[in-house]
């Protein structure tokens, strides 16, 4: 079962490193996503008012970055369980 530890959508033996590892990127990427709706939020409120168009203009393009950011998070999380070792994951 270790072989496949992030492809399963079951994992049925968590080492404790591994769930808070998996919690931090968790966290990471919740963060991420309310910063996007915040941004669109603020974005679509300030499109009302004309003179402040070219900061909702920015506010969008933004969150539209921090989408690309969301799978990076994803990412950049299952490189780093796939480089920890087998060894520490059985006790």
């Amino acid at each position: 079962m270790a072989e496949n530890r992030t492809d399963s959508p079951l994992t049925l033996r968590l080492g404790h490193e591994e769930l808070i590892i998996r919690r931090r990127y968790e966290v990471l990427s919740i963060i991420n996503d309310f910063l996007i709706a915040i941004w669109f939020l603020v974005g679509s409120i300030l499109f009302l008012f004309p003179e402040y168009e070219k900061a909702a203009i920015w506010l969008f393009i933004i969150g539209s970055f921090q989408f690309l950011v969301r799978p990076t998070i994803r990412l950049v999380g299952h490189i780093h369980m796939q480089r920890i070792p087998e060894s520490r994951w059985e006790s």
